[in-house]
C-alpha cells in the first residue's frame, strides 16, 4: 500500500521526535472541562431548567455545595459557638469581623460545627499565650481579606472560562458553575495549602538570612535602630495613556488588556524573585530583597511592555530604602519616593534616584546615566538617574 503524502508540519514533527525521541515533559492537554454528559455527574445538565429559566440556579446544587464547604448543617447561633469555644460573645465577634462575617442577630442560626473548631483554634493560640488577642485578630483579618479576593478572582476566571469555551451568556455561565464547582473544591482547597506552605517557607528562608547575615546594608543609614525594619527595592510600573486608551475601549477590551497587564507582571516580579505587593488599575508596586534584583526587574518590566504590541509602554521606578510592612501592603518615604519618580520617567524606561544608583554603581550589569536635580512634592530636590542594561542578558522568561 503505497503511503499518502505527508505535509511540511508533519514531516517537521517527524524530525523533532527523532531528535527526542522520549521528551520528559509534556504540554498541558487541551480539553474542554466544561463539556461533560450529564450522566457523568448523576444530575440534569446545569443548561437545563424544568421551568424554562436557563439562568435560574439550582437551589439544591446550592445546598449541596454549602454543606461541602462549611462542614455540615447551621445548627449554632453566635452566643452558643462562643460559649462551645470557651470564649465571650465579645472576643468571638472581633474574630469573626476579623474574618469578614456579617453582623448577626442573636436567633440567627449561623454557625456550623466546623466554625466551631476553627474559633476554638485561634482562641487556644491566645490561651497558650502564642498570640496576643491583637495579634489573632490581625492574622484572621489577613486570611479574611486575601480568601475574600482570591475567591472573587477565581469565580471571575472559570466564568470567563465558560463564556469563553461554551459561547453562553454570563448569567447562564455563573449557574452552571454552581453545578460544576463540587468537582472543583478539593483540588483548589489542596493547592491553596501548598502555596501557602511554600509561601511560609521563603518567609522564613528570608528571616533566616537576616538572621545570619544581618540586615543588607549599602550605606550608613541602613543602621538596625531605624524606625523602618526592613530594607527592600521598591519599584513601580505604571501603564502610560492608560486613562484615554480606556475610554476608547469596550469593558471586555479593556479587562482583557489589564489582565494582560496583570499577568505579565506578574511573571516577571516572580521570576526576578520579587513580590507583587498590590495593583492598582493601571499601576504595580512591587519589591525585591536587594537593589540588584529590583534592578533587573524594572529593566525587565521596562523591556516587556516596550516589546508588547497589544499593550502600550509602561513607565519604571525603582528605590531602595528602609519600608515598613503592614496588612500585607509596604509604608514609608521610600514608597513615596518611588511612586513620584515614576510620573517623571520616560515611557519604557527606569527612573531611580541618587542612593540608589550609588547601590548599583559598580554593578556592571547597569548603565546609569543623571539627569538635572528636580524638585519632587514632599522631597524636594532630588537627583533622578535613568537606569539601563548593561552587560548580560537581564532576566530570562521562559
Amino acid at each position: 500500500m503505497s503511503e499518502e503524502p505527508r505535509d511540511d508540519a508533519a514531516a517537521e514533527q517527524d524530525a523533532e521526535a527523532a531528535a527526542d525521541p522520549a521528551p520528559m515533559t509534556l504540554s498541558m492537554p487541551v480539553v474542554d472541562p466544561w463539556a461533560r454528559p450529564a450522566e457523568a455527574t448523576g444530575r440534569a445538565s446545569a443548561d437545563a431548567d424544568p421551568n424554562g429559566d436557563s439562568t435560574a440556579i439550582d437551589r439544591d446544587d446550592v445546598r449541596r455545595l454549602e454543606a461541602q464547604l462549611i462542614g455540615g448543617p447551621r445548627t449554632l447561633k453566635r452566643r452558643e459557638a462562643a460559649a462551645e469555644a470557651g470564649v465571650s460573645l465579645l472576643s468571638a465577634r472581633k474574630l469573626w469581623r476579623a474574618m469578614g462575617f456579617p453582623n448577626l442577630d442573636d436567633d440567627a442560626v449561623f454557625f456550623t460545627e466546623q466554625d466551631r473548631e476553627a474559633l476554638t483554634t485561634v482562641i487556644e493560640l491566645v490561651r497558650d499565650e502564642q498570640l496576643t488577642e491583637e495579634a489573632a485578630i490581625s492574622i484572621m483579618r489577613s486570611i479574611g481579606q486575601m480568601t475574600d479576593r482570591m475567591v472573587v478572582w477565581q469565580i471571575e476566571a472559570l466564568v470567563e472560562e465558560m463564556v469563553v469555551q461554551r459561547g453562553i451568556p454570563d448569567a447562564q455561565a455563573r449557574k452552571a458553575l454552581v453545578a460544576a464547582l463540587p468537582d472543583l473544591i478539593e483540588p483548589l482547597e489542596k493547592t491553596l495549602v501548598y502555596a501557602w506552605k511554600r509561601q511560609m517557607n521563603s518567609a522564613v528562608q528570608r528571616l533566616a538570612l537576616r538572621a545570619e547575615a544581618g540586615l543588607a546594608s549599602h550605606d550608613g543609614s541602613m543602621s538596625d535602630d531605624n524606625p523602618l525594619p526592613l530594607a527592600r527595592a521598591v519599584g513601580f510600573a505604571d501603564l502610560v495613556s492608560y486613562t484615554s486608551l480606556s475610554r476608547q475601549m469596550n469593558e471586555k477590551t479593556l479587562a482583557q488588556m489589564v489582565q494582560r497587564f496583570e499577568h505579565k507582571c506578574a511573571e516577571i516580579i516572580s521570576v526576578g524573585g520579587g513580590r507583587l505587593v498590590k495593583t492598582i488599575g493601571d499601576e504595580v508596586l512591587f519589591n525585591a530583597e536587594t537593589p540588584e534584583a529590583g534592578a533587573e526587574i524594572s529593566l525587565a518590566l521596562a523591556k516587556a511592555f516596550t516589546e508588547d504590541d497589544l499593550l502600550p509602554a509602561a513607565r519604571v521606578s525603582l528605590v531602595w530604602g528602609r519600608v515598613l510592612s503592614r496588612l500585607g501592603d509596604i509604608y514609608g518615604p521610600t514608597v513615596n519616593l518611588a511612586s513620584r519618580l515614576t510620573s517623571l520617567a520616560e515611557p519604557g524606561t527606569v527612573l531611580t534616584d541618587a542612593s540608589t544608583a550609588a547601590a548599583l554603581r559598580n554593578n556592571e550589569k547597569f548603565v546609569l546615566i543623571p539627569h538635572q536635580p528636580r524638585n519632587v512634592r514632599g522631597f524636594g530636590e532630588i537627583h533622578p538617574v535613568t537606569l539601563a542594561r548593561g552587560t548580560g542578558t537581564g532576566l530570562i522568561l521562559d
